[in-house]
């Protein structure tokens, strides 16, 4: 089977759980073409990520004569697989409600990739978000292209379905695959009649990478938080809960690893509550910095008001490293208790009582939780076994 992966834009930083999955479905003998509307503009600091990077082909970044030479010949090359497209065109559209320029472009890059499909013979397309990408792979089969699945994470995405015309995508794909309980049940409750297509598949992690390593001795004083600097990871409220519990336990210092819109304020609250030499914001790292900086600390901290289910924190289980983080969408499905500290999300209170807890908490304890979780994400969250489910779907799709 030809199998081709589609993505909008491709690779990131924050990306590197398609990386892996494209890579354990290639360990297992199937090829993939990798695909993606646009390049990332900024720099990728991952060497895995720039080579990824050269392998993949942009639909639209520096195609636009391109995509303009097929909106002009497609309709007398594919007059009826445009006209069956339109329709579908005109849907999702109407179900976003505004974005018409955003939609001609959907549909001249799903021009350009049933061409692109049918001169590699690309047999089917799996897609990552409901978003952008499985817009133009829904255009695309529409077309006379191949079939197409898709994988949900959540949060966004999830927010509105009929905005992002959920069912309608969900009723003409192969399968779905939904990365929790959580992501399945909010699928098949805007798409009741399509239950059967939605499929739990998890994000997973190449486990030999993670090779846990003793955590640091004595007390825990060193936590580090993975992840964007923005409004729905909340590490801007981490500052004035750190300056509640950094009297009882002096000497304890936070690392921020990743960068983003909220750097700034995090700085400033750091400042104003008096904790800024507890605070350390690193920037972006590469994936096996990010192993580094995990294993180095004691615990993950990550206080996210909105999450499907961070990779984040299957690596820090996987290393053997607590986690403290909050009540919602997917996490607990993973984390409670018995693995870590976890807590609602929004509060101060919460997560200065979740903080105080961890910090007062013996090794003992603490060595227990990260074996309890790299036990569960071993049985849960092996990238190999989410590539063997997602490789069975597509064969049977394009089999179908």
């Amino acid at each position: 089977m030809k199998l081709a992966y589609l993505l909008n834009t491709y690779p990131l930083t924050s990306t590197t759980f398609i990386r892996r999955e494209i890579e354990a479905i290639e360990a297992a003998g199937q090829p993939v073409h990798r695909f993606a509307s646009r390049r990332w503009d900024q720099e990728l600091v991952d060497p895995d990520d720039r080579a990824d990077q050269a392998r993949t082909e942009y639909l639209l970044s520096g195609n636009v004569p391109v995509l303009a030479w097929g909106a002009i010949t497609e309709p007398f090359v594919n007059p009826v697989g445009l006209a069956r497209a339109l329709p579908h065109w005109w849907h999702m559209y109407r179900a976003e409600g505004r974005g018409f320029v955003r939609h001609v472009n959907y549909l001249l890059q799903a021009i350009r990739m049933r061409r692109r499909a049918k001169a590699l013979g690309i047999e089917h397309i799996h897609a990552h978000f409901s978003t952008n990408a499985t817009t133009v792979a829904v255009l695309t089969r529409a077309l006379g292209g191949p079939t197409y699945s898709f994988t949900v994470h959540g949060p966004d995405e999830l927010v509105e379905p009929k905005r992002n015309a959920m069912a309608h995508k969900v009723a003409h794909a192969g399968f779905v695959a939904a990365i929790t309980d959580y992501c399945r049940g909010r699928i098949v409750a805007e798409a009741p009649d399509q239950a059967t297509r939605v499929r739990i598949v998890p994000c997973g992690l190449n486990l030999p990478d993670f090779v846990p390593s003793p955590p640091p001795p004595g007390p825990l004083r060193h936590i580090v938080c993975v992840g964007r600097l923005c409004a729905n990871k909340a590490q801007v409220l981490i500052p004035e809960a750190l300056a509640r519990v950094a009297a009882r336990h002096p000497g304890v210092t936070i690392d921020l690893v990743g960068d983003g819109e909220d750097r700034a304020a995090i700085e400033e609250a750091a400042r104003r509550h008096g904790v800024a030499a507890n605070i350390r914001l690193l920037g972006w790292a590469s994936a096996p910095e990010v192993r580094r900086h995990i294993a180095d600390a004691g615990a993950l901290l990550l206080p996210s008001l909105a999450e499907g289910l961070p990779i984040v924190i299957m690596e820090a289980l996987a290393l053997e490293r607590p986690v403290l983080t909050t009540i919602i969408a997917g996490i607990p499905e993973l984390v409670d208790d018995g693995c870590g500290w976890i807590f609602p999300s929004g509060s101060v209170d919460a997560l200065a009582e979740a903080l105080d807890d961890a910090l007062a908490s013996p090794p003992a304890r603490r060595a227990a939780m990260g074996a309890e979780g790299r036990r569960r994400v071993e049985a849960r969250h092996d990238v190999h076994k989410s590539a063997a489910l997602l490789i069975a779907g597509f064969r049977e799709v394009a089999g179908r």
